[in-house]
């Protein structure tokens, strides 16, 4: 690689050729403020908040966009500098709504740290006349509030360049460009499948999470109600870092610990049904393999992934699984199989969930997700919420001391928690069903080949003596390129794992921010130390799951298993289908 040499404020450094100014300076270790960049996504210079001194250029430059060159001499800290980035801030400040103390990015909100960074303490200019816009609080996922957009374009490029879905893109001239849906459609009537990667790069309140936690506090304070709670796989690693701890902490036992001083009257494991969905999902794999089913079997744990196939591709829809996610699978058996053991009247469960993923919200609101009677999960959180809740409580999550999840729904495997990344589902299913198929305990128990960071891996696993190609795929554009092979006849696999987000739900769209690459692997690192240091690490070993089989369920893909763990895809006919209302979504 051609390095080049340079001076960042008086300081000598080396930097690749080609990489930006802002590159060396934060490799470096000096700081230039951004709004604009994030280090996911393609460099716009379009907020000019990372102005710098440049020798040889005639003004200032936008650090993230401008490249380096041998011998440059960059300067970040100058009068000039400083005044200027003034000036943009209070030039995005003048249109920006005043209400930070009650803006659910308050604590978050980049553009807020940077104002005080640079000390802004008034405002110079007055805001341009802009036309006034509606909160998007159409659907059961996001919130979209213009007001607070300050046209950095992140939202854009995460959909068009990472997601392949192009929901967003600016509209209109002057001070009345915004960030716009096709035809300006709210969510609700657009091709979003609520993944949440927008609001995960959005520096502002313009793009949040819908804040369900009053809805679980309400439930909490009602006598009546006896409220129950399942985490998912990745947020005991991602939990941490809403509460000032660094990235890659497990804080498992904090977090339980937490639930209960919150209020909740069960504490349960969403590892328990990640278990369950392997032996469901697994089996269904098998008889599809031996009895000439739909192949390739694409994993449907994934709601983001699921709504994008229903939009896009529903005439592909009968090579997804037919099992429900971990979440709903949870929610069936907590108002059944719990409810029956328990003794308790399953009306009066609320059935909560805390989830890495904004679309585990519109999953659980799906029409179809009450096959007990009962809405599946009353209630979805994201890891975010979950935070600002232990926060509001005013518990000391530090001071906590660790507790264990309940019975019977409290005990998983390593297998389930990998569910956390991409390729975990892929590779619990293989532990699972190369002993199912061996009819034995084998040696190999990781399964390396499906491992990785890459948009698309794929490998040939011996599975008993049985080859079968497989093939893990995350985001939702590298899933469309895969689609796009399984119609043309190219993908000749007999199984695939698909997963909505970057890395799989350890990057979902309700995760802590900021989260890119970097800490991105260190949420997957603790994720496979989960595994490694699980006393048990198959499904199958699960002993509350071999009870549930034992005494509720008789066997996987049995008649009272596929009524209350499987469901059936359709096609959503959202976008401009919606344009007169007739046709409702698929949710309430």
């Amino acid at each position: 690689m051609q390095m080049v040499n340079l001076t960042i404020d008086g300081k000598q450094i080396q930097a690749p050729a080609g990489s930006s100014v802002l590159e060396a300076a934060r490799s470096a270790g000096i700081y230039i403020p951004t709004l604009c960049y994030h280090p996911d996504l393609r460099p716009e210079g379009a907020c000019r908040l990372c102005m710098v001194e440049a020798s040889g250029a005639r003004t200032l430059v936008a650090s993230c966009v401008y490249p380096v060159s041998e011998g440059m001499v960059v300067k970040t800290n100058t009068s000039k500098v400083r005044e200027a980035r003034k000036t943009v801030l209070e030039l995005l400040l003048t249109n920006h709504p005043k209400d930070c103390l009650c803006c659910q990015k308050n604590g978050d909100c980049e553009l807020q740290k940077i104002a005080a960074d640079l000390g802004v303490r008034k405002l110079r200019f007055e805001g341009g006349e802009t036309r006034a816009r509606t909160i998007d609080n159409s659907n059961p996922s996001l919130v979209r509030d213009q007001e607070k957009c300050i046209l950095c374009g992140r939202c854009i490029r995460v959909c068009r360049d990472v997601q392949g879905m192009s929901v967003y893109s600016f509209a209109g001239r002057g001070f009345n460009t915004m960030v716009s849906t096709a035809f300006e459609h709210d969510l609700l009537n657009s091709a979003c499948t609520y993944c949440g990667q927008c609001a995960d790069v959005c520096p502002t309140g313009a793009i949040v999470e819908k804040d369900d936690t009053d809805k679980v506090w309400d439930a909490i304070n009602n006598p009546e109600k006896v409220v129950v709670v399942q985490t998912a796989p990745s947020v005991r690693v991602a939990l941490g870092e809403e509460l000032g701890i660094p990235a890659g902490q497990v804080v498992t036992g904090k977090m339980v610990a937490a639930l209960r001083h919150l209020g909740f009257d069960k504490v349960f494991d969403t590892n328990f049904s990640a278990d369950l969905t392997i032996m469901e999902e697994g089996h269904e794999f098998l008889q599809r393999l031996q009895n000439g089913g739909v192949l390739p079997m694409i994993t449907s744990c994934s709601p983001g992934w699921v709504n994008m196939i229903e939009l896009k591709y529903p005439e592909l829809l009968p090579h997804l699984s037919t099992a429900k996610s971990p979440q709903q699978m949870f929610g069936a058996v907590a108002k059944t199989y719990f409810a029956e053991r328990a003794g308790i009247d399953p009306a009066k469960i609320v059935s909560v969930s805390v989830m890495p993923c904004t679309a585990k919200k519109a999953e659980a609101a799906r029409e179809e997700m009450c096959a007990s009677g009962y809405r599946d999960v009353d209630v979805v959180i994201t890891t975010r919420e979950l935070g600002r809740m232990i926060r509001e409580a005013g518990i000391d999550f530090n001071a906590l001391e660790e507790a264990e999840f309940d019975s019977p729904l409290g005990t998983g495997t390593g297998a389930a928690v990998i569910f956390g990344t991409t390729g975990g589902v892929m590779e619990a299913a293989l532990r699972t069903v190369a002993e199912v198929v061996a009819g034995k305990e084998l040696p190999k128990l990781e399964y390396n080949e499906v491992r990785g960071m890459e948009q698309t891996r794929e490998a040939v696993i011996d599975v008993a003596g049985v080859s079968v190609k497989v093939a893990v795929v995350h985001t939702l554009k590298s899933a469309k390129m895969m689609l796009e092979r399984i119609k043309a006849g190219t993908a000749d696999y007999q199984f695939i794992e698909v997963m909505a987000c970057p890395g799989g739900c350890i990057g979902g769209g309700g995760q802590p921010v900021p989260v890119d690459a970097s800490i991105r692997q260190k949420r997957r690192e603790a994720i496979f130390n989960c595994d490694r240091t699980s006393e048990l690490r198959k499904s199958h070993e699960n002993p509350e799951i071999k009870t549930l089989y034992d005494t509720w369920l008789g066997k996987p893909l049995s008649e009272k298993a596929h009524s209350l763990l499987h469901t059936h895809y359709h096609a959503q006919n959202r976008s401009l289908c919606y344009l007169d209302n007739t046709n409702p979504p698929f949710f309430p």
